[in-house]
């Protein structure tokens, strides 16, 4: 009677057990993903921010690849594809980044040939009033 007791404790135990895994698994699978709202939000400052800087202007292609990137990362969110999204989202945010990098870089070349120049005319002015003394 004992024993009797002990293995039916012992199958309602294990089934208990069977069925809360099961119920934890298709917990699991029914949650739905969560999108990349940091990665996606991040890009779209980055984006926002090369904008501002001028960047289709001066790194063109860098800021189409951005939107690009970022348009893909938003299409995998809507697919549910949130790895991918994420990993989008972050190439979309590296792609602005260097197109403010490179916008930077023409402006400050600019500038640098802009110096150059006056500094020319200063020279030659100079040359002008020490042959007229």
């Amino acid at each position: 009677m004992k024993t009797y007791m002990i293995r039916r404790v012992t199958e309602r135990v294990g089934l208990f057990i069977t069925v809360m895994f099961a119920v934890l698994m298709l917990g699991a699978c029914a949650a739905a993903p969560v999108p990349p709202t940091e990665s996606l939000a991040a890009a779209n400052d980055a984006i926002y921010s090369a904008e501002q800087a001028e960047a289709r202007r001066y790194a063109g292609a860098e800021l189409e690849e951005a939107n690009r990137q970022l348009r893909d990362a938003n299409k995998a969110v809507a697919a549910e594809q949130m790895t991918e999204a994420e990993r989008l989202a972050k190439q979309a945010r590296v792609a602005a980044e260097l197109a403010i990098a490179r916008t930077e870089a023409a402006k400050a070349a600019a500038i640098n040939r802009e110096m150059g120049r006056g500094t020319e005319a200063l020279d030659e002015e100079m040359r002008r009033q020490g042959g007229q003394q």
